[in-house]
């Protein structure tokens, strides 16, 4: 079997892309996967099911007569102002997940951040053994772009649930307009970040235009990851 990654970060605005990654992954043969993608038998650890979760005991608050503490309520609830330290908190839980899984091939880290330090804010608060045997794919879309494919999808779903969600067009504002991964990386394609005394290798890969065919996909993922894996292996 090939080198394959250990801790992955899968990285990027909100409906920017990473689902439909991980998505493409499961449909691969695992020896393929392996082969091409670098990518062994997997799972996933996503903040969102978390966020989510203090969402609901919102809903418990409201009911029991006090405040919402997260995020506002209503058909599609979204984060609050109030609701930022969550994304704190996230990070604290991803601390214990993630040290639950060490056996594993190959571990997604999936999570946004956005505003001027938010990726940095978020990865100081990580265990630094997170990091030793870490990459990161950067899955880089506009803003402008974010939106309309979370608008998009939203719509979609709607056609087949009643309960379809979207990030609300006030939380991607407060949220994921802006973030920091630029300006953490000096605008480079690729190269090394140092995160918790470790040189992390990172490869940004634009997702733009958005695209289904998986014969596409996989000459946008393909060459992504081979990169990553190179600069993996450089400083092993």
């Amino acid at each position: 079997m090939s080198s394959i990654f250990k801790n992955l970060f899968l990285l990027g605005r909100p409906a920017s892309g990473k689902s439909e990654f991980i998505d493409f992954m499961k449909k691969v043969p695992e020896g393929v996967r392996a082969a091409k993608y670098h990518i062994g038998p997997f799972e996933e650890i996503d903040d969102f099911p978390w966020i989510w979760a203090k969402f609901k005991e919102d809903d418990v608050w409201e009911a029991a007569g006090y405040p919402r503490r997260y995020s506002f309520g209503g058909a599609n609830p979204g984060m609050s102002k109030e609701g930022a330290p969550l994304l704190d908190f996230c990070m604290a839980k991803f601390n214990q997940e993630v040290a639950k899984h060490k056996t594993l091939n190959t571990l997604f880290i999936e999570f946004s951040r956005g505003g001027f330090d938010g990726y940095a804010k978020a990865f100081s608060k990580l265990d630094p053994s997170i990091f030793k045997k870490a990459a990161i794919l950067f899955i880089h879309v506009s803003y402008e772009e974010s939106c309309r494919r979370n608008e998009s999808r939203y719509q979609e779903k709607l056609q087949h649930s009643i309960l379809a969600h979207k990030v609300p067009e006030s939380t991607m504002q407060t949220f994921y307009q802006t973030h920091d991964w630029l300006h953490l990386t000096q605008d480079k394609p690729d190269g090394f970040l140092t995160l918790g005394g470790c040189l992390v290798p990172f490869v940004t890969m634009n997702n733009t235009p958005e695209l289904t065919d998986p014969a596409l996909l996989e000459k946008r993922y393909q060459p992504a990851l081979a990169r990553l894996m190179e600069l993996s292996d450089a400083h092993v």
